[in-house]
């Protein structure tokens, strides 16, 4: 096997073995992992769901992960992670709302046949190992992953007990909405209730009236919510204060039980830097140099000057995006506190310039 590919090193060169299959084959790569675009949908105004085959090495995701989608824009590759909505035991797919230079590129532009860089499936926001009566609470483009796990259960477990509770601006901004109303009709055990803030208002946190009068049986149920960060903080407040006054019971609440509330979140609060911060950012490996503000996240610095960097989460919760800092000191964009040892492994995602800054990458 090495004598063979010896060989074909020889009658291919300068280009490797993989180089000359990645010309038939577009997903096919050694180096970087890549899906090659088979379907775009628009779903609404505003967003389209985005299908495609990736090529070896992919790992199939679980109904509700995310993964980190790789896009070239006027020749410098952005990095950015969106979940997955296809079903598990399929091709994925993501769906992307026009937010942002890159996912609006991507709604736009995107054909089949374009190319995809990509990173494995990743995140334990999940079904539950066992079956369960389940409360969905989403909100915008937080239906993504949610829609991830109903298009896996609910086809596949005709009784499987599913409440989806779905806030949207107006019927025409809510995503999936057709295909949602056509399971509900379909299987009985799934239940759709969609809310319009355009015409009802927010839903109502503040108390459980609203929330029981939707879904009676809601405290019995393991509950899953995303979307943006507002939505998320009043659910979380809510089910605290249902287990403290006891409405939850604390024996389940604290397991993945009924009762229990499984947010996945896709930001995270950031404060400013000081006026006088910010620098020059020298990534040494990648031997770029950019002068970056105060303000924005080192990651995002280091992908719109074209360096690969290795994230996640995106919010500081996965660790993802450790990177070493050679020189320099980096503010925490969550607390506002600035460090910086030689050595020291920091956050990307949440940390920003305090000044020039050596990273290794």
């Amino acid at each position: 096997m090495i004598r063979l590919r010896r060989l074909a090193s020889v009658l291919t060169t300068p280009l490797a073995p993989e180089d000359i299959l990645a010309l038939f084959n577009p997903v096919f790569s050694a180096r970087q992992l890549r899906g090659v675009v088979t379907r775009v949908v628009q779903e609404t105004a505003q967003s389209a769901t985005i299908y495609f085959h990736p090529g070896r090495g992919w790992q199939a995701h679980l109904a509700g992960q995310w993964a980190r989608i790789g896009v070239e824009l006027d020749g410098v590759r952005h990095w950015r992670s969106y979940s997955l909505s296809a079903p598990a035991g399929t091709d994925p797919a993501i769906t992307v709302t026009d937010v942002g230079a890159v996912s609006g590129a991507l709604v736009r532009t995107t054909r089949p046949g374009d190319v995809l860089f990509l990173a494995p499936p990743q995140g334990n926001f999940i079904l539950p190992e066992h079956p369960r009566s389940l409360l969905m609470l989403t909100a915008g483009s937080g239906i993504t992953p949610v829609m991830s796990m109903i298009r896996t259960l609910v086809p596949r477990r005709p009784d499987a007990d599913v409440v989806l509770i779905h806030s949207a601006r107006t019927p025409q901004d809510s995503i999936f909405r057709e295909e949602l109303a056509e399971l509900a009709d379909q299987f009985p055990n799934f239940r759709v209730n969609q809310w319009f803030t355009g015409e009802q208002g927010r839903l109502d946190f503040s108390s459980t009236v609203e929330l029981e009068r939707i879904c009676p049986d809601w405290a019995e149920r393991a509950a899953y919510a995303c979307g943006p960060e507002g939505f998320l903080d009043d659910a979380e407040a809510l089910w605290a204060a249902a287990l403290e006054s006891g409405a939850i019971g604390s024996d389940v609440a604290l397991r993945d039980d009924p009762g229990s509330l499984m947010i996945e979140r896709f930001t995270t609060s950031l404060a400013g830097g000081a006026g006088h911060d910010g620098g020059l950012v020298t990534f040494e490996s990648s031997d770029r140099e950019v002068e970056a503000d105060g303000d924005t996240p080192l990651l995002d610095v280091g992908e719109d000057a074209g360096v690969l960097m290795p994230s996640g989460c995106r919010m500081g919760i996965c660790h993802s995006c450790l990177t070493p800092l050679l020189a320099g000191h980096v503010r925490d964009l969550r607390t506002g506190e600035v460090h910086g040892e030689p050595g020291q492994l920091i956050q990307t995602c949440v940390s920003a310039a305090a000044g020039p800054v050596n990273l290794e990458i």
